[in-house]
């Protein structure tokens, strides 16, 4: 499955964009896909994800209450809804998506192998 993330920008602290991860190839139905973001010289960590088939979505504490992840199957596409974004939410944003993740992996960027080529998010007055 390929994926190509969009919807990146520049915004004020407490602002909103809405990112888009457009699937091709294969139906999203069957794999977890995931929200990770990586800034300048940290580690790349999860944010949100929505699980297989959808059947759930799950967050990182610090987007939890401000970010909404979810996949529109008839669009084949993950989306990730940020809102009251704070300075520190400045990343790249990458999507990802796996169908062999296991639940006790499923926030582990290494559990993932199909990645979008990622979508500049900067939060700044």
């Amino acid at each position: 499955v390929q994926l190509q993330a969009s919807g990146g920008g520049m915004v004020q602290p407490g602002g909103s964009l809405k990112l888009s991860c457009a699937a091709s190839g294969r139906t999203i139905g069957p794999y977890a896909v995931n929200w990770f973001r990586q800034a300048p010289g940290k580690e790349r960590e999860f944010v949100a994800g929505t699980w297989k088939r959808g059947s759930t979505t799950y967050y990182s504490d610090d987007v939890k209450g401000r970010f909404t992840v979810s996949r529109d199957h008839a669009k084949n596409t993950v989306f990730l809804q940020m809102n009251s974004l704070k300075p520190e939410d400045t990343a790249v944003y990458y999507c990802a998506a796996s169908d062999r993740v296991i639940t006790s992996e499923r926030s582990n960027p290494q559990a993932y192998y199909y990645w979008g080529q990622g979508t500049q998010v900067t939060v700044s007055s």
